[in-house]
């Protein structure tokens, strides 16, 4: 039996739903209670019972001999066994056991906690009842264990636990159930690792799944619950273990860089400083850079709170497998793409991807290469060795349709970034920067060019009138960083813009994009508008122009849109809900399952993606200054208040307030999928989230005098977001209503925003030239050579493909977005399980079931406009169908569901 079971334990388990607590699974205070939905992840039956969770009444005595009589109660305690090791040599994630031998041999210590004080000592806790639980056998690959307690007939509500683990390594404990209670057994939840008493002699705490707020708090357990947020906030110093560490605190984004081991690798300190202002992260721990005290030198291990691993389904899931495959892939790749410069000489060869692959030579471990890549490619050959990809949906749907002006257009309110295009609201259009430095701030969109596009319809005063003219605009933002990218050799930049009119029938139509360039190099600006053309010089060179302004678009989704607005802000409010809000808080539970999994996924984007040198740089345009632009974008454009839905539409002119219009808002786009679909959902979440508030905060005084909400809000605020902490639009927390708004907000970036930006990447730009992720070469048009005007004329189209990211880039980018478009088989989507804390009250299960529904309408009203033949941005011959806000999804890479957090 020892050795049966102690090889199970070999590598981290995940974090579930409340890896704090553990649950008291009978309905604590409310009689008359029926069977519980709970998780299907968890498959836990809940037992039918008529008093509250743990209590003991105390009419149940019996009187002998003046003493009360006690209730003999049996523990059995299930510890689950590990699948083990997968991610012992991926990036650093390992958190193997030093000591595998005998560890099932030794003792739990478990202690039941009265919610009641004692009134015989002047108002102190009661005594834990204590017990040990001793291993008595092995079922279905999880190991039971067993103890007996005896708890006094008076001895009230029973509110906590508190255990100990003696083993001399961290276990995974997944539940308890006592037996012998005169109302029937109690199962309590756990999911959680334990450290050893060697390691942290400190009980863990566990409470039950009543909510209370702060003031409501059972006497018998306000200290503990002091007591179990202390435990999480550390001093600020601590040097955590990577492998049981629960310490959440705050560090700015220091630890991108690497020049200890390269000076070149060096990067900007992102947070604490006006220059380069941004969210904060996880503190890891880490000891300083010895060459740039600054920076915290970076390891094989990323450290984030032991209850923000991955579950042990996703960490062996396709997902991480994937991400592996990537890892192993990657040098592979290298070492049969010698030239890292080298481009694809025809669109054959791009295709070939697809169908035949690309040789790579042999691994040295070959076999386990094979296994893990399943599910990024089609096939590993033993014979040929070739890496072949999946086919995007787009490119299965029409090969050509990357050519279209249609679904150029179409893309930008229904593809994988619709949050940057917004209404004309001024014209001429300028530049705010400084025109010293940048050059004249007039754009190169006159009024001529546009009316020559739109002479058709109407005249430019018209279309600005009735809100017709549309933009995404990078100018600004990108024109800064012109110079210095352009000297990092195989890759170039524009300041970029793109105009649209919105057609009679609902579409957009391109106007124009105009591309310009600083002064630089003893040269002056240049900068010239690309239109639409049926004359070939003009039409290769608004190709080009496309392909250009697609780059900025790409590393803007990627570094703004998905990473900055969804990761990296969420990061804090995280940090914060574990720091200041108790596990017993309604709030806490309200916010947990949007919270699982992102710590761990923008660790790995740290020591992976985002990094010096890592895939983004390496293949995003503006490259080694990716980051850097992400902290400009924080700066200047990201808001608390506008990242509602709502907000955020107005805010781009695509929306104006309406009280006879859906949702309260008019569109000035009417068929906007995005807008449409994610108007419906952020209403369901809204609902859903104020009758949860509601219940449990009755009028304004309440929210107000709720002080680990106060501290959680202010927390967020002036350390989570701390560079921002002075900024008059961060909103009040005084009423309810304020609190519906916040809590709203925050759950709608980490569902259905990230859901959004994230899963339709590889459908999209799985193909790249439709979305290539950088270019390489200046327009063919900018201060050419006669030579380099001559191979443009001779042969456009190759002089194209040498502008699109190279094999290498290519390939890696198309991995990587395969791994961030699939959902886990143990994905968890908004409105498809209730958990357990909120099954507990009647009024907030009904509120859930209700909000379940409207989800699962939602689906089906998303299906009926799809088939829609009136909504040309929905579909069409060779369309993508917008599905991106479907909240329910099955595992892989499907282009729709919504899960609660953001987990990939």
């Amino acid at each position: 039996m020892a050795t049966q079971t102690t090889d199970i334990f070999k590598t981290q388990i995940p974090r579930p739903d409340h890896a704090r607590i553990f649950f008291l699974m009978n309905k604590p205070c409310i009689p008359n209670h029926s069977s519980l939905q709970i998780r299907q992840r968890l498959q836990l039956e809940k037992k039918d019972t008529n008093v509250r969770v743990g209590y003991v009444p105390n009419k149940a005595k019996a009187v002998a001999g003046g003493t009360r009589m006690s209730i003999s109660v049996r523990a059995t305690v299930t510890v689950k066994q590990t699948i083990g090791g997968f991610l012992s040599s991926f990036v650093g994630f390992s958190h193997g056991l030093n000591d595998k031998s005998d560890l099932l041999s030794k003792l739990l210590l478990i202690e039941l906690v009265s919610s009641e004080l004692d009134p015989t000592e002047t108002g102190l806790e009661k005594k834990p009842i204590s017990g040990y639980a001793h291993q008595t056998g092995l079922k279905d690959r999880e190991v039971i264990y067993e103890s007996e307690f005896f708890i006094p007939g008076d001895y009230g509500e029973i509110g906590a636990v508190l255990v100990q683990n003696q083993h001399r390594n961290e276990i995974y404990l997944k539940h308890i159930v006592l037996n012998g209670l005169p109302n029937g057994p109690i199962e309590f939840s756990c999911g959680s690792w334990i450290e050893p008493k060697f390691d942290n002699p400190e009980k863990r705490i566990f409470f039950t799944t009543k909510s209370y707020l702060p003031s409501h708090t059972p006497g018998g357990l306000m200290s503990l619950r002091e007591k179990d947020l202390a435990s999480l906030r550390g001093n600020g110093k601590d040097k955590y273990k990577s492998s049981t560490g629960r310490i959440y605190d705050y560090d700015v984004y220091n630890d991108l860089g690497d020049p200890d081991s390269n000076p070149e690798l060096a990067r900007p300190v992102l947070g604490g400083s006006k220059k380069y202002p941004y969210p904060r992260r996880c503190r890891t721990g880490r000891p300083p850079c010895k060459t740039d005290p600054r920076s915290e030198r970076r390891s094989d291990t990323v450290y984030v709170p032991r209850d923000e691993e991955f579950s042990d389904e996703k960490e062996m899931s396709f997902v991480t497998k994937t991400a592996y495959s990537v890892h192993m892939l990657l040098p592979s790749l290298e070492a049969s793409l010698k030239d890292p410069d080298l481009g694809f000489t025809s669109f054959t060869d791009i295709t070939q991807l697809y169908k035949e692959g690309i040789p790579i030579p042999k691994l040295k471990n070959q076999a386990s290469m094979q296994i893990l890549a399943l599910r990024l490619v089609k096939a590993v050959c033993d014979a040929i060795d070739n890496l072949q990809f999946e086919t995007p949906a787009m490119l299965e749907k029409d090969k050509f349709s990357w050519l279209w002006d249609e679904e150029f257009s179409r893309q930008t309110l229904a593809g994988v970034n619709p949050y940057s295009i917004k209404l004309v609201t001024e014209w001429p259009l300028k530049s705010a920067l400084d025109p010293d430095v940048y050059g004249p701030p007039e754009s190169a969109f006159t009024e001529e060019l546009v009316e020559l596009e739109i002479k058709d319809f109407m005249t430019i005063g018209e279309a600005l009138k009735q809100k017709k003219l549309f933009i995404i605009d990078y100018h600004d933002l990108l024109l800064p960083h012109v110079s210095k990218v352009r000297q990092i050799k195989g890759t170039t930049l524009y300041g970029s813009r793109a105009l649209f009119f919105l057609t009679p029938d609902g579409t957009l139509k391109p106007i124009a994009i105009e591309l310009t360039r600083p002064p630089m190099e003893g040269k002056p600006q240049w900068k010239q508008a690309f239109t639409p053309s049926l004359e070939t010089i003009g039409l290769w060179l608004w190709r080009f122009a496309k392909a250009h302004f697609l780059a900025h678009d790409s590393g803007y989704h990627e570094l703004v849109s998905h990473w900055l607005r969804t990761h990296c802000v969420t990061e804090p409010y995280i940090i914060a809900t574990n720091r200041q809000l108790s596990v017993m808080h309604p709030i806490y539970r309200l916010l947990h399952p949007h919270c699982r999994y992102t710590m761990k996924i923008n660790a790995f984007a740290r020591q992976a993606l985002i990094n010096a040198d890592g895939i983004i740089e390496n293949s995003f345009s503006p490259g080694k200054y990716c980051m850097e632009l992400c902290s400009m974008a924080y700066d200047q454009q990201w808001r608390f208040d506008r990242e509602a839905l709502p907000a955020d539409l107005i805010n781009r002119g695509i929306a104006v307030e309406d009280p006879t219009a859906p949702h309260g808002l008019k569109l000035m786009i009417e068929d906007y999928p995005f807008a449409n679909d994610g108007l419906m959902l952020w209403d369901a979440l809204k609902q859903w989230v104020a009758d949860y508030v509601n219940y449990y905060y009755k009028d304004s005084s309440m929210v107000q005098s709720d002080t680990e909400l106060q501290a959680w809000w202010t927390e967020i605020r002036t350390k989570g977001h701390e560079d921002k902490k002075d900024e008059p639009w961060w909103p009040v927390l005084k009423t309810p209503e304020d609190l519906i708004g916040t809590i709203t907000t925050i759950v709608w970036v980490a569902s259905a925003h990230h859901s959004a930006v994230n899963f339709g990447q590889y459908a999209f730009a799985g193909y790249f030239p439709n979305r290539p992720s950088i270019a390489r070469t200046n327009m063919p048009c900018e201060d050419p050579t006669e030579e380099q005007w001559k191979r443009f004329l001779d042969n456009p189209g190759s002089e194209l493909l040498a502008c699109f990211p190279s094999q290498i880039q290519a390939t890696k980018v198309m991995a990587i977005l395969h791994v961030l478009s699939n959902h886990s088989p143990d994905e968890e989507y908004i409105g498809e399980h209730i958990e357990p804390a909120w099954a507990e009250e009647p009024v907030i299960k009904e509120a859930f079931e209700r909000f379940s529904s409207r989800l699962k309408e939602l689906e089906n009203i998303i299906d009926d406009r799809n088939a829609d033949k009136s909504l040309k941005n929905r579909g069409g011959v060779g369309v993508v169908p917008y599905e991106l806000l479907k909240p329910f999804s099955e595992a892989g890479v499907t282009g729709k569901g919504v899960p609660y957090s953001i987990s990939v």
